[in-house]
């Protein structure tokens, strides 16, 4: 069995400030991308020297880093004006779409998973590299399967 490249699980997030979606793929300037799951782990042994092992949720996280700004960036601008206007709670709201590129159901429209998450700015400025905004993604877990069209960069639910 062929193992499958990095390169087609691909991430996309959702930078529309208000309105339609504007869909943008993460991984332009990024070597790793790799949501963690943190799982609540609940270990216990019992008199009989068995133990028992309860996983009852995961709290996921994703580190954007680095993040270069470009001017035509619809991600840019929404993570700019988190930024600028100092946003909190469901502004920094966000659609992530996560699309198995391994696995098309016609042509150019793959299975995806819609996930909410919320943006938070870890810092900005940078090096002589450019201008940077590294973000974490905390996901909420509301899930919606569906598919998505990598040509028109729509999602839609199963």
């Amino acid at each position: 069995m062929a193992k499958i490249e990095r390169k087609y699980l691909a991430h996309y997030i959702d930078a529309a400030v208000n309105g339609e979606a504007a869909y943008e793929q993460l991984g332009k300037d990024l070597e790793e991308f790799s949501p963690e799951l943190s799982a609540q782990v609940e270990t216990k042994k019992n008199i009989l020297g068995n133990t028992s092992i309860v996983i009852s949720s995961y709290e996921k996280t994703a580190s954007v880093e680095p993040f270069y700004a470009e001017k035509d960036s619809a991600l840019f601008n929404r993570l700019q004006a988190i930024i600028d206007d100092e946003l909190v709670l469901d502004e920094l709201k966000v659609n992530v779409v996560e699309v198995k590129l391994w696995d098309a159901k016609e042509d150019g429209v793959y299975p995806a998973i819609r996930e909410e998450a919320y943006v938070e700015i870890n810092s900005y400025g940078g090096d002589t590299t450019g201008y940077q905004i590294p973000f974490t993604l905390h996901y909420t877990g509301k899930k919606t399967k569906g598919t998505f069209d990598v040509s028109t960069r729509v999602f839609t639910e199963a």
